[in-house]
């Protein structure tokens, strides 16, 4: 799409526009009406043809906008845009020229005319932006395209607002907008715009994200950073953002804190019966299932003993006084769980560094995972996807292999499955039962994650061992090489994704090994 910018001062966002190029549109030429407008020379760096046309002393508006019009009849246009362009267009213009575009900042219809930022200053709104609408012979008052808000904040002046909603709002809105109409998802008739793209689906073309702050946070990931948590009050599900900590007094949680007891909590969510996690830099260091919760501290706190020191532990029960009596025999950092008995609760705050978080509800499992979406922040923008919320069923396992695991290895199979989802990829999860034994996360090699878990298996874990376990892998074996690391480590059983091109040979060495074998036919990568 060939675009005409006119301007009359630093047309700022026509050069955002020029520099982004939404849906590859391009500017043919820029115009201004003031020769002496900042906005001509920073296009012409860009090497964009300019223009300017004065309007002369005594000179009717139609008459300077007809020149206007024969100027840029020399160029390709199919889309005008404006950007402080101080004037007002008649049909003169309007008529003849292809749709035009203007920015303003503030949320039309509210705050119309030159002065928007003193009036929402006065008005003392919480919330203003920028709208991009069709240009029409009444001032702001064209059919609206799209719009971007962004908060007013109680010491903002006219300058910080001003920046605030250029950056925030219109270097939003206004690309958003000719990328649109560059795509042809925009049709504008009878004073009216609808756009196709901007339909409620579910990735939507925009993303409108609020969130408040709940607390500065004493610094970030290292002291160099500064931090702040903030919180989504329309999320329902169980969460550490919202939890309330009982310990008052204690310090409060840190950033690492905070992201470590999020994905101890995500973990045991995965599981129906009385679950107990040890993380340790988003890693699992153990998890286990069982009848009651201390075993499944127990059990999952055995795994890695040693990497469990200063970690965070998530329980999907409320904590009893047994439970409480374990965690506090070594050094944790934060415990979350649904709520704590008198006496658990008596146990676990006569530690002073021992954070104690009560998420609330009465018992942790799938059916209280309502967030559908996860994001992660990159610079210039998210990454948003669906969460991971699948695991297999025996009944979506494909057994590949001469050997068939038993029912037992069954059963493990799909535990491990839920707790490798948790585990930074390259993943390798060795489990026995409904507990871990060894992990291996967050490898480059796959290979090297195999001899990571087998390692933590025989040498860290206390009255565990990598022989006759079951290994989970996080995607599948590129070469048989992992199995027959596993194969030396003592590892009887594999669930794996499937889908290499060497499967063949992959299967093979598992034969060769009198290794039971399952493909799920789905990877769980996890990389943040």
């Amino acid at each position: 799409m060939k675009l005409a910018g006119m301007a009359s001062n630093r047309g700022r966002n026509l050069l955002h526009i020029a520099d982004r190029a939404p849906g590859d549109a391009e500017f043919s030429v820029v115009l201004t009406n003031d020769a002496d407008a900042p906005v001509l020379e920073a296009v012409a760096e860009r090497d964009i043809p300019t223009e300017a046309v004065e309007r002369e002393e005594g000179e009717a508006r139609e008459a300077h906008e007809e020149r206007v019009l024969e100027r840029l009849a020399d160029y390709d246009v199919d889309l005008v845009v404006l950007d402080g362009y101080m004037r007002v267009l008649t049909e003169t213009f309007l008529d003849e020229a292809p749709t035009t575009l203007n920015v303003h900042p503030s949320l039309l219809p509210s705050f119309p005319g030159m002065d928007a930022h003193e009036q929402v200053l006065k008005a003392d709104v919480s919330v203003t932006g920028a709208t991009v609408h069709v240009v029409t012979e009444a001032v702001d008052a064209g059919p609206i395209v799209t719009q971007e808000p962004v908060p007013v904040y109680a010491d903002d002046d006219e300058a910080a607002l001003k920046d605030r909603v250029l950056y925030e709002a219109e270097f939003e809105a206004y690309p958003r907008a000719i990328r649109w109409f560059a795509n042809n998802d925009v049709e504008v008739a009878d004073d009216e715009v609808r756009v196709e793209a901007d339909a409620n689906e579910e990735f939507p073309v925009r993303r409108i994200d609020g969130a408040d702050r709940e607390a500065d946070l004493r610094y970030g990931e290292n002291p160099h950073q500064d931090a702040a948590v903030y919180g989504d009050l329309g999320s329902t599900e169980p969460s550490v953002v919202h939890a309330d900590q009982l310990n008052e007094g204690a310090k409060a949680l840190s950033y690492n804190n905070y992201n470590d007891a999020d994905g101890a909590l995500n973990l045991i969510k995965e599981f129906e019966e009385p679950a107990a996690a040890v993380i340790k830099h988003t890693n699992p260091a153990g998890c286990a299932t069982a009848d009651t919760l201390a075993e499944a501290y127990a059990d999952a706190l055995a795994t890695d003993p040693m990497s469990a020191f200063g970690g965070i532990v998530a329980l999907n029960r409320p904590c009893d006084e047994a439970t409480a009596e374990l965690i506090v025999d070594s050094f944790k950092e934060v415990v979350v769980a649904p709520g704590y008995t008198d006496a658990a609760l008596a146990v676990l705050t006569s530690k002073d560094n021992l954070r104690v978080l009560d998420v609330g509800g009465d018992e942790l499992g799938p059916d209280v995972v309502s967030e559908r979406f996860t994001e992660q922040s990159l610079v210039g923008g998210k990454l948003v996807q669906e969460r991971d919320t699948w695991a297999p069923t025996p009944d979506d396992l494909e057994f590949v292999t001469e050997a068939e695991p038993d029912a037992e290895q069954v059963e493990t199979m799909c535990f491990a499955w839920k707790v490798l989802k948790h585990v930074k990829s390259n993943g390798i999860l060795f489990a026995k039962g409904t507990e871990t034994v060894g992990v291996g996360m967050g490898q480059v090699s796959r290979v090297d994650a195999v001899r990571l878990a087998a390692m933590k298996a025989d040498e860290h874990a206390e009255g565990k061992g990598a022989q006759g376990a079951v290994m989970a892998s996080d995607a599948f074996f590129p070469f048989p090489d992992g199995i027959e690391e596993a194969a030396d480590a003592g590892i009887e059983a594999v669930i794996q994704p499937g889908g290499s091109v060497n499967d063949d040979d992959v299967i093979e060495a598992c034969d060769e090994h009198g290794i039971a074998m399952a493909f799920t036919g789905n990877r769980t990568f996890r990389h943040s």
